[in-house]
Parts: structure tokens; sequence; C-alpha cells
């Protein structure tokens, strides 16, 4: 690489790290932990690439881009925040960033990022309208997480945000999926038109269509659970996507299954699939984001405070059980049950027993646990492997994804394995077929909690 870059960070060891990685590279670098400093470097004309945290002790890095882009519009932003909210990449999308990155952040694709936009230093970014977000909006929505499939959903929501494409959104009850169009609806280009969300039933008569049409007025549409809406209403929705105007909607759909499944199985048709499937975002269960769990709940208990209950936390204890329980419901069963036991626990510190008996109450979850067993596990595992690939949208996923993967499915086999053999770690090597060394080293490199268990039947 070669080029100078500037960069503003609050932490001295990631100041370090980039300033050591990217001279080797054969870059010069200025670091900084002000974004006056950085500014004043930007209006003297250094620099080629700028890499900037979000939060600053003096101030906030996306506020500082609108001034950067006006006074250097060929000026490329990296932006890196700790900030694992909808509302970051949206901000820094809509703020022209040229890039965002979630913290932690792999640094090998980092520097791939940063080689990329020194590449196109003179590329001139489009102007476009500035979103300001409401008071209300980053507190309301529940959209956060810190994992890579959440981090990646929020990138490909960014990008499709301000398209007029139609939006294909997937995932199982309670995950967002509603949110999500929602929150691409209010900052997109159409976020001072409708946004109308219809089922089946408003589109049952002959007049329907001509009477939702005229509700959304160009802005969004959309259309929840389409699969269970019956064929000769999806013809319907059809002649509604292809009627030409000035004012046509943008088209926008959710559904609980995977809608290609669907359309085989002969439940949705095939012109409807086609024209929904414009983009597509799969939205994860909370099964495949478990250490979002203590952000979320952290989330809705600082929310419930907001609202008048008294303040709360979980214990260790509860804590744990929050995060080994399956949430059939996901984020939607996870925002109940917290707001109940904000409620109705004895102490500030909520314990298990009351955790306990507020997740007896929910609905068995043996069904959606044993659903998958006709399954073979390496369809599973692709279907899973698209979903992260399809996250990403027209872009790769970050380097380094075969360690991930292996890690990802090695850390739970091992823990299953130590749990069924009763934490005896000899019956679980030879369980596993590997050296009883090899499996020591293994728990301390994946970092497994050995607790002696009773053994699985």
């Amino acid at each position: 690489m070669d080029g100078t870059v500037l960069v503003a960070d609050d932490d001295r060891t990631i100041r370090t790290v980039l300033t050591q990685a990217l001279t080797r590279a054969g870059c010069k670098v200025h670091a900084t932990s002000s974004l006056t400093t950085l500014m004043r470097w930007v209006g003297e004309g250094k620099g080629d690439v700028v890499i900037s945290d979000v939060v600053m002790p003096d101030g906030n890095g996306l506020e500082m881009l609108p001034k950067i882009h006006q006074d250097r519009p060929e000026l490329p932003v990296i932006v890196i925040s700790a900030q694992n909210t909808i509302m970051t990449a949206i901000q820094a999308a809509e703020a022209e960033a040229y890039d965002y990155l979630p913290k932690p952040f792999d640094l090998p694709d980092l520097m791939k990022r940063t080689a990329k936009a020194l590449d196109n230093r003179n590329r001139t970014p489009k102007r476009e309208e500035v979103a300001t977000i409401g008071a209300d909006g980053p507190d309301e929505l529940p959209l956060v997480g810190k994992t890579p499939v959440m981090q990646a959903l929020y990138r490909l929501v960014a990008r499709v945000m301000n398209t007029d494409l139609p939006v294909l959104i997937s995932g199982e009850s309670g995950t967002g999926k509603s949110l999500i169009a929602r929150a691409i609806h209010d900052f997109s280009d159409r976020r001072t038109l409708p946004f109308v969300t219809v089922t089946g039933a408003d589109l049952s008569d002959l007049e329907g269509p001509a009477r939702v049409l005229a509700r959304v007025k160009g802005g969004t549409l959309l259309i929840d659970e389409i699969t269970d809406i019956p064929d000769e209403i999806q013809a319907r929705v059809v002649r509604m996507m292809d009627i030409p105007g000035e004012h046509v909607p943008r088209f926008m759909a959710t559904s609980q299954g995977d809608l290609a499944q669907a359309m085989e199985e002969g439940h949705v048709r095939q012109d409807l699939y086609y024209r929904l499937s414009g983009a597509t975002i799969n939205v994860p269960s909370l099964r495949e984001r478990v250490e979002d769990i203590a952000l979320l709940t952290d989330h809705f208990l600082a929310r419930a405070e907001r609202e008048g209950a008294p303040k709360r936390w979980l214990s260790a204890d509860a804590a744990e059980l929050f995060r080994a329980y399956s949430w059939p419901g996901n984020v939607r069963q996870l925002e109940n049950s917290v707001r109940r036991l904000s409620l109705t626990s004895r102490a500030e510190e909520i314990s298990r027993p009351e955790v306990e008996a507020v997740l007896g109450n929910q609905p068995d979850t043996g069904p959606i646990l044993r659903g998958g067993d006709a399954e073979k596990l390496g369809t599973s595992v692709a279907r899973h492997l698209r979903r992260y690939f399809d996250l990403h949208g027209n872009m790769l996923p970050p380097p380094g994804l075969y360690a991930r993967i292996l890690k990802e499915v090695e850390a739970p086999l091992i823990e299953i394995a130590l749990e069924a053999t009763g934490g005896n770690q000899a019956k679980c090597a030879d369980l596993l077929g590997i050296n009883r060394n090899t499996l020591r080293k293994k728990i301390t490199d994946l970092d497994i909690r050995v607790t002696r268990r009773r053994k699985l039947m």
C-alpha cells in the first residue's frame, strides 16, 4: 500500500496496532485520540484515507463526516465502532462513510478495505441527504448485536436501504423481521411517505389492491407472512407489483420459512417469488447468536427502568440460564420475559429460581429442538453456512472463514461430549477419538468451561 492514513481512536492499543500494521504495509500513519486533531489534519490537506472511531472524548466521529465531505469530498473515511446497533451501520452509510466495520474488527479485513480505499482515493462520492435519527429511534429498536451474523445483517440493511429493489425478510417468529423492514423504510429516501403493512385479508376482495396502493402513496408496502396468503391473492400481489406509474411503492415481504423451498413445494407462486427476491435478508434466531443474549437482556432491563420499573440485573446463574435456553420465541420472547422479571423480582438482582419460574411457563421447547431430527447434519450445516454468506450480500465474508467455522463446530462438540461423560476428560477424549493432551489443549484454546454434570442418558 502507498499513501498516508489518518487514524483517530481513543484506545491506545488500537492506535498502536493499526500504526504498526499500516507502517509495515508501506503507509505513512498519523494517529490521534482527538477528533479536533483529526479535523485539523484533514483541513491541512493531510491523509489519503481516514480510519475513525465513533465515540471519542471530544465528539462523535459520524458527526464529523459531513464536514470532511464538504472540505475534501475525495477523502474516504472508514468508520470503526463498538456501538453494535443497526443504527450505527445506517448512520455510517447515510453519512457517506466509505466503509463501516464493527469492533472487534478483523485486522486483515480492515487492511484489505484500507488498500481498496487508497486505490479509489480519487473517486468523488455521490452527495446524498443525511438522515437524522429521532430521539426515540436507537432506544426503541431492539436490533442490537455484536455477533458476526448481526454485524453482517446491519451492513446488508445499510446497502439495500436506498435502492428500489423489493426486499424479502425471512426468519423465525420473534426475530424482528418487521422491525428491520421498518428501519429500512425510516432511513430510506421514502421515509417521508407512508409505511403500510398488509396481510392476505387486506387483499381478499377485488378492490383490496387499489385501496392498499391508495394508502401507501409511493411509500413502502410490507406484506406480512407471504407464505400464508392463498394462491389467488398471491396473483393479485404479482399484478400490483407490475402496475406501472409514478407512485409505485417499494415492496417488502416477510416469511417465517425459506421462500425458495416454499416455492418448490407449491406454497408460493414462482412469479411472485422472483419478483420479491430482489434482495434477501435472513434474520438469525437467538440460537444462532447466543453471544447477543446478554446484550439484549441489558437493553431490555434498561428500557424497563426508563419506563418506571425498578433497577434490575441478572445474577450470574440467571444469566447462564438465559444463555442456555433455546428461546423458541426469539427476541420477542426474551423481551417479554425480561419485562416480567423486572416487575416481579423480589430483589435488585434477579435470581436463577425466578428465571426458572418465568421460563417454565413458556411454550415447550422440545418440539422445536427436535424439529430438525429428520435433517442430515451436513444439510443443516450447509443451510446455516449459506445463510451466513447471504448476509454479506454481494461481498465475501471476512478472511479466516475456515478457522472460524471449525471453531464454531468444535467448541459445542467438545462441550456436549464433556457433559455426556460427566466432565471425565479421559472418557471424553476416548469418545471423540483424540489424545487426552490434545483435548486439554483444545479446552484451553477454546476457553471451554469444564463442569462435572450428570451424564446424558
